[in-house]
């Protein structure tokens, strides 16, 4: 029977440590989190409602890209979204819920204390 020497003995693996950052960085809600919906969710924050027009020209983005992101986010009800015409002109307005502003602002309390934990470390 072979014996081993210490210097083959391999020593049992730490469990990793997960710094305050890391776990407060896992806890960022991933639906606002993605830039463009991001950049929605602010936006409407700030103003009552915006067309999609509006929003497109700010975050400069495409139809398809808004569109998509804007859907999610209604989806996850962070925001209302009304069709209507003026005129002859479909227009498409959206609006910030209760719960995306709830969501949001959680989002930003997350971010500040990302932010102060790294600034910590």
């Amino acid at each position: 029977m072979a014996r081993h020497s210490k210097a083959e003995v391999h020593p049992k693996p730490q469990a990793a440590r997960v710094r305050p950052a890391q776990s407060r960085a896992a806890d960022l809600d991933r639906l606002i989190h993605e830039p463009v919906r991001l950049g929605i969710v602010s936006a409407l924050a700030v103003n009552d409602t915006m067309t999609f027009n509006e929003l497109k020209e700010l975050l400069k983005t495409t139809d398809g890209n808004l569109s998509v992101h804007a859907r999610k986010l209604e989806e996850g009800q962070y925001v209302a979204c009304e069709k209507y015409f003026e005129g002859r002109v479909p227009k498409t307005e959206y609006r910030l819920t209760a719960a995306g502003r709830k969501a949001l602002e959680t989002y930003l309390d997350h971010m500040e204390a990302l932010i102060r934990a790294t600034r910590e470390s």
